[in-house]
């Protein structure tokens, strides 16, 4: 099967529309080319149904060379929806090759994800646990549906959440998300359980700002945290300091509560 394109706008960026499409920047007088390219329509076979193998030879078409920044041959890019998503340049071996996809590779039900993501921003747990329910049968180790999934579950069923967080491992892709969940469960730990927490003035405010946390009370968990925070940073090893940045992640930075309270947090940080 010939992989070579003579039309790189249907073969690639069309095509991307629809499936991800890796574009091998090649060379005859490269000899590194020469090593990578049978290892690339190797693993395009073996993974045809989940992307695309194009040639294009740097020589036939310099233009299109300059255009994407080619300097250095081979050059592997990987298109999506019309655009570059990832690359890398040199010969690989094999087994990095397909290290380097699995995390290129955009999931078939990227677009479920991307809904489910949105509805949870929104406040709709329901819906998007459904979704990805739907998407974790299909792709069980899908790292951002489990991080999602997590996340969607943390004040409904805290130790389910930390279940999945547990057997899903930190990705630094996710890290904030995932470091935000696992500190909100552990606030709630402390809720019942007296000896958790240090005694002192400021106990009862901090379990407070939890409670108004589990009822997913933003604004006034905020409020209290920022309270302990300004009166006694050090209380329960920076907890307050801790628990404010965690619903700030939670929330997202464009959540008009983080817009609210991002400044007063700061203030309270640093005065």
């Amino acid at each position: 099967m010939g992989y070579d394109t003579d039309n790189f706008e249907q073969d690639v960026i069309q095509q991307s529309h629809h499936i991800p499409v890796l574009v091998d920047f090649w060379a005859d007088w490269c000899g590194p080319c020469k090593i990578l390219g049978p290892l690339l329509e190797k693993l395009a076979g073996k993974y045809k149904d989940q992307w695309k193998f194009v040639k294009l030879d740097t020589e036939k078409y310099p233009q299109l060379s300059a255009k994407y920044g080619i300097r250095s041959i081979p050059n592997i890019k990987l298109f999506v929806d019309g655009e570059v998503k990832d690359e890398f340049v040199g010969a690989l071996p094999e087994k990095m090759i397909e290290e380097w996809l699995k995390k290129a590779i955009p999931s078939k039900y990227s677009h479920m994800i991307k809904t489910a993501k949105e509805l949870l921003e929104g406040g709709t747990e329901d819906a998007a646990i459904r979704i990805l329910e739907d998407v974790l049968n299909a792709e069980s180790n899908n790292y951002e549906a489990n991080i999602l999934m997590a996340k969607a579950l943390v004040f409904s069923k805290p130790e389910k959440s930390s279940a999945i967080l547990e057997k899903a491992g930190e990705d630094q892709e996710y890290a904030d998300t995932y470091e935000s969940i696992k500190t909100i469960i552990n606030l709630f730990k402390s809720l019942g359980v007296n000896d958790l927490l240090p005694d002192g003035p400021w106990k009862l405010k901090f379990l407070h700002a939890i409670q108004e946390l589990r009822s997913k009370r933003f604004e006034i968990a905020l409020s209290n945290f920022i309270d302990v925070l300004q009166q006694n940073r050090s209380y329960n090893n920076d907890g307050s300091r801790k628990a404010c940045i965690a619903i700030f992640k939670y929330l997202g930075e464009d959540h008009p509560i983080t817009k609210k309270f991002r400044p007063i947090f700061s203030s309270a940080l640093y005065s």
